[in-house]
């Protein structure tokens, strides 16, 4: 597997805190319960298949999501219209809309807000 999370947040800390209960809570809700943000943020790039698409959250952001979890927040994402199919003989490739790039954006712009804070 690629390195993830865990490898940078180990680094970065100079001593292993990602294995702790606090760290491993916070990775996993800022991994696979938001998973939707690592998908609008790959199809913002360019239209993925589902199936590439858990394989580049895993080399990209270093954890793998299940595979019904990664085809579920996809099919919840077409569903609340962010982000649209488009089919090209037997395979549907995803693609992100105007409203699933307001939404990345805003996500992008929450993230910085707690990074800023948690500075102070």
């Amino acid at each position: 597997m690629a390195p993830g999370l865990f490898d940078k947040i180990s680094s970065a800390l100079k001593e292993d805190m990602s294995q702790t209960t606090p760290m491993k809570r916070l990775i996993s809700l800022n991994t696979y319960d938001c998973l939707w943000v690592y998908v609008l943020k790959i199809l913002s790039e360019k239209p993925v298949h589902a199936y590439a698409l858990r394989k580049m959250i895993e080399e990209r952001f270093g954890f793998e999501p299940g595979m019904v979890s990664a085809y579920k927040v996809l099919y919840l994402l077409l569903q609340e219209g962010y982000v649209k199919s488009r089919e090209s003989g037997r395979v549907t490739n995803y693609e992100i809309t105007s409203q699933g790039k307001k939404i990345i954006e805003a996500a992008r712009k929450f993230y910085e807000s707690q990074a800023k804070i948690l500075k102070k």
